[in-house]
């Protein structure tokens, strides 16, 4: 630890002693009784706390050391995440692309062909347009 946890440690403390300062003895034999209990169980190596602490310490990931996988699992999510949209805005603009490029290869059948101007201003021409582009 350096200074600055070491300040951080001691704040957190004088903060825990003020909030115990007033409960009962009993309460605080209790609590006392609870905490070494629990020193006891994790300095004991066949307990599974002891165990769950040394595959962590050792580079594992157990419950105790849960909270790096679960950075890493975060990560390894966003990316995911991250990759799906650029993956379905590409797709979008695709679609776009092709629609804009089945409406230039529409547009260029009808300019070429040899109809007659007024078969253009014709309602069911335009309705025959529609109905065929939207097949």
């Amino acid at each position: 630890m350096n200074t600055h946890d070491t300040e951080i440690a001691n704040k957190i403390t004088t903060y825990l002693d003020r909030g115990t300062a007033d409960l009962k003895a009993g309460t605080v034999y209790r609590l006392q009784q609870a905490r070494a209990a629990a020193l006891a169980r994790l300095a004991d190596p066949q307990t599974e706390v002891g165990v769950q602490m040394a595959h962590a310490l050792a580079g594992g990931t157990g419950t105790l050391g849960g909270h790096l996988s679960t950075r890493a699992n975060l990560r390894v999510w966003l990316g995911v995440a991250a990759f799906v949209a650029v993956a379905g805005f590409g797709w979008q603009q695709w679609q776009a692309f092709q629609q804009v490029k089945e409406f230039e290869e529409l547009d260029t059948q009808i300019l070429s062909s040899d109809l007659p101007i007024d078969a253009y201003l014709d309602r069911g021409f335009q309705n025959w347009i529609k109905a065929s582009f939207e097949r």
